[in-house]
């Protein structure tokens, strides 16, 4: 089948997101049948709005700018379809005889997907619809992991690692640090900061995540706990911090916050919990919140999610030009120690509106840290080794003191 493709990019940015859109266009260029390549601006906005950038002779030397360059090149959204776009959508697929539909996203992504693809089956439109996974979320499921998220993996452990050097440094001044990172309803990004220990006593001492529910009263003692051990305490939460009736800690009210699924916007639980140690402990406390950056940062991305998520794209196309519709691109490990991992393919029906947590076997009983099983999952996902940091550990020093005595 010969025809047009689109691919458009949706949902918050990664550092890899535009090596994907590479991996598509070199692809695309490659693979008889594809007769142009139009990327949609600001994702299935674009479509439905009918604006496109032809990209059909995209050069060697742009693809290889877009393998380095952070965040969605051609645009993103937050636009959940519905049933209305239907005959929108379907009417400017026909006017540019696309026949291969590449979206690049997380959930809310493949939900986009599971529709396009349903659509043109019920209405007899011959076109192939393939999901590429894009989050640093990390919870698809069906995927041992996702690109984007190998990159804020590394991020959050050298924002720990940092963060940890200032607060150590400062520690009898600065004593009580939490660092926030994103994640609504999932950990993975701020369990990702453990990596940023080499010895028991290195920050963080604490994580908190979404999947385990935190009281005020546990909080306290935990920080405390930490405190009367260490002289300090290094702190790692997650924005989507909830309590144990489901509730969030902390979410924006205000109309104009709320995203396109009804979701107040996070951030800000830091300073809440920051507020709490000050007044409930009486220690002095600081916040750290990196924002946007932490998903955009393309000067710590991981070289092996570079390479992943380059890879996806040119699979999607390749799935898409056999004849495959509905369905996801996924990243396969294999077992044993050395790192390896294949791609495959999984129905976009058993993705799309679905979340995959950290896995209990990550988190360790107490629900305030991660365990070794998690360090070896993440590990080789962070591309080169993190830095090592030199820290001069309390010492001895013996001094001879020599009492002087007033002349005769």
């Amino acid at each position: 089948m010969s025809g047009t493709l689109v691919v458009g990019q949706s949902g918050g940015s990664t550092a890899t997101l535009s090596a994907t859109l590479a991996g598509v266009l070199e692809a695309a260029q490659e693979t008889a049948g594809i007769d142009r390549v139009y990327g949609m601006c600001n994702g299935i906005e674009g479509l439905l709005e009918e604006r496109f950038i032809d990209l059909s002779a995209a050069s060697d030397r742009l693809r290889a700018a877009l393998r380095r360059t952070p965040a969605a090149a051609l645009g993103s959204c937050r636009y959940a379809l519905a049933e209305a776009d239907a005959e929108r959508a379907l009417d400017v697929l026909r006017a540019h005889d696309v026949r291969y539909f590449i979206y690049i996203g997380g959930n809310g992504s493949a939900l986009t997907v599971q529709s396009v693809n349903r659509w043109s089956r019920e209405s007899g439109y011959d076109l192939q619809a393939i999901a590429v996974p894009k989050t640093i979320d990390n919870d698809l499921w069906g995927t041992d992991h996702t690109p984007g998220y190998g990159s804020v993996a590394r991020f959050a452990a050298l924002a720990a690692m940092d963060g940890g050097a200032d607060s150590w440094a400062l520690r009898s001044h600065d004593q009580v640090k939490i660092l926030e990172t994103f994640g609504r309803n999932t950990g993975w990004v701020t369990a990702a900061t453990a990596l940023a220990k080499t010895e028991e006593s290195d920050p963080p001492h604490l994580i908190y995540v979404p999947e385990r529910p935190l009281t005020k009263e546990r909080f306290l003692q935990d920080v405390q706990d930490v405190f009367d051990r260490y002289g300090y305490a290094f702190v790692a939460v997650c924005e989507g911090l909830r309590r144990p009736d489901g509730s969030l800690l902390f979410a924006s009210e205000l109309a104009v916050d709320q995203d396109a699924f009804g979701r107040g916007q996070l951030g800000g639980v830091s300073s809440m919990l920051s507020e709490l140690v000050a007044t409930e402990l009486g220690l002095k406390s600081r916040t750290d919140k990196p924002g946007t950056m932490q998903r955009a940062c393309i000067s710590l991305a991981s070289s092996v999610d570079l390479a992943e998520s380059f890879q996806v794209g040119g699979v999607a196309v390749a799935a898409a030009a056999a004849g495959e519709t509905g369905k996801m691109v996924t990243l396969e490990r294999a077992p044993g120690p050395a790192y390896r991992v294949a791609t495959g393919l999984i129905d976009v029906d058993e993705v799309a509106g679905k979340e995959r947590p950290l896995p209990d076997a990550f988190l360790n009983r107490a629900g305030n840290f991660v365990t070794p099983a998690y360090l070896d999952y993440v590990r080789p996902l962070l591309g080169e080794p993190l830095p090592n940091y030199v820290r001069f550990r309390a010492a001895t020093v013996a001094k001879r003191v020599e009492e002087s005595h007033p002349s005769a």
